[in-house]
């Protein structure tokens, strides 16, 4: 078995993999530990990137549909596939997602499928489109073409590493995810140097995430990690620091799609088997930005909490956790009556009951409140470099507290009656422990707090295709289309 070079993030001086992994979880780490981030000097093209003096917005779109996406064969970097009317219809809904942004120039594939999907989301804007070759979707050379049960048939041993260890998958002497990931860093200069403040691109699945996971410093072995759905559309926020570094990068969403993210699907072809479910609490106090220790939701959080539990009748929720604070606590019994009083309804139906459960490894409030910058940490919505905004000793227990929180949330959902295949579990609590989970759920450091962005009543979504003892999917981060009037737009403007 071939080993993974060390990755070197776009942007250095960030090791966000943990160096070291709790005993305990070895089971579930293992999958992280073949690539350590280590240090480098920086290269020309990173030295670009961090001479930008203006805060940057770039919003990846994955194409819509297209034939062979339908016929389940393997597309790669081939051209012979085109979008169906679904996947028009796909593209439509994220030109309506995206309409108020004010984009001033647009990258895409020029693959057929990519190109199609960009020129229904840009609509009539005059603003320039960029077909860039380099965005072209994973070369996947002897694989393209194939119907995957022929990949299985013809390529036996070399299809099983792409299913299961695709950044050491070789075909034809080529190993396509590291190639795609070198390819997706050499394409942020050219993105970033544009004089733009809002950038759309207009891409494929595999590069869409290779972008994505090189911007944050994320290698190979994250490949099939950061879901990116058929128009599912991802946002990455570039802030310059004060003196002059690398610009600090935030992933302010992931994979917005023109359906609900708890509609079904896939992740890579595979059912989930578990799923978590993180819910924010909705917004708490009077809306400032004060980070009270404990304070009930407002008028607004309680309807954020309304409309989430709306949403969550996609689902059968089986359990849900919660942080033992007054907003979580509320959010949580708003889900679990929904859900009660839904599976009464019907002339079949029988009563059924939610079990609710709190625990205070989800409290992060009072640590808020302990850290000497607090008054500059809202509980409303963590805005990008609020990790600077926490004093090192918060940052420490919030990282410890999180992890065991997320050890407990996998041993309970591996506990859980195994004839509930596919159904989900709610946790409930603040933007900024669910934060920490899913930092957690990647294998990050507490640096890596710093890279995601959660808004009140939003949630996020992760999967276990494999079990809660493999490597959780993250489908969707910080959605909130379902909150209607009170939603967050995808993008805010500039």
């Amino acid at each position: 078995m071939h080993s993974l070079p060390h990755t070197t993030p776009i942007f250095p001086n960030r090791c966000l993999l943990r160096s070291t992994i709790r005993p305990n979880s070895t089971r579930r780490r293992l999958w992280a530990r073949s690539s350590i981030s280590s240090l480098h000097e920086e290269s020309n093209e990173t030295k670009t990137m961090a001479s930008a003096s203006t805060t940057k917005r770039v919003v990846l779109v994955r194409h819509g549909q297209s034939t062979w996406n339908e016929e389940g064969r393997i597309q790669g970097s081939s051209d012979f596939s085109v979008l169906t009317k679904k996947g028009e219809t796909q593209a439509d809904i994220s030109r309506q997602m995206l309409i108020n942004d004010s984009f001033d120039v647009c990258f895409t594939s020029p693959l057929k499928r990519s190109k199609k999907t960009a020129e229904i989301i840009w609509g009539s804007r005059e603003s320039e489109m960029i077909p860039d070759y380099e965005l072209r979707e994973i070369d996947l050379y002897s694989f393209q073409g194939l119907i995957k049960k022929e990949g299985k048939e013809k390529f036996g041993e070399a299809f099983r590493r792409w299913q299961e260890d695709p950044a050491n998958f070789n075909i034809d002497g080529h190993y396509p995810v590291r190639e795609l990931w070198s390819r997706a860093r050499s394409c942020w200069p050219n993105i970033l140097a544009h004089e733009s403040k809002s950038v759309l691109v207009v891409a494929h699945n595999a590069v869409n995430q290779a972008l994505l996971g090189t911007a944050i410093g994320l290698g190979a072995e994250y490949f099939r990690s950061l879901l990116q759905s058929n128009c599912g559309v991802s946002v990455l926020d570039f802030t310059p620091r004060a003196d002059g570094a690398s610009p600090h990068v935030c992933l302010n969403r992931l994979n917005q799609t023109p359906n609900s993210p708890l509609a079904g699907g896939s992740s890579d072809g595979r059912k989930a088997i578990k799923q978590i479910i993180l819910v924010c609490h909705g917004v708490t106090g009077q809306g400032d930005n004060k980070a009270a220790n404990d304070q009930p939701m407002n008028m607004l959080g309680v309807i954020q909490s309304q409309k989430t539990a709306e949403l969550l009748l996609d689902l059968k929720v089986t359990s849900i956790v919660c942080s033992s604070k007054a907003a979580s606590i509320e959010t949580a019994g708003v889900i679990s009556r929904v859900q009660e009083a839904a599976g009464c309804l019907g002339v079949d139906s029988v009563p059924r009951y939610v079990k609710t459960k709190q625990t205070n490894e989800l409290d992060v409030e009072d640590i808020i409140s302990k850290s000497n910058k607090d008054e500059a940490v809202s509980s409303a919505s963590i805005q990008p470099g609020w990790l600077s905004q926490l004093d090192e000793e918060a940052v420490s227990a919030l990282w410890n507290r999180s992890g065991k929180a997320w050890e407990s949330l996998l041993d309970e959902l591996s506990d859980e009656d195994k004839s509930n295949q596919g159904d989900a579990m709610v946790v409930v609590g603040h933007p900024m422990a669910h934060i920490s989970l899913i930092a957690q759920c990647l294998s990050l450091n507490k640096e890596g707090l710093g890279f995601f962005h959660l808004d009140a009543g939003s949630i996020s979504v992760i999967e276990f295709p494999d079990g809660p003892s493999r490597r959780g999917v993250i489908r969707c981060t910080n959605y909130t289309a379902h909150l209607g009037r009170w939603s967050v737009p995808i993008t805010r403007p500039g």
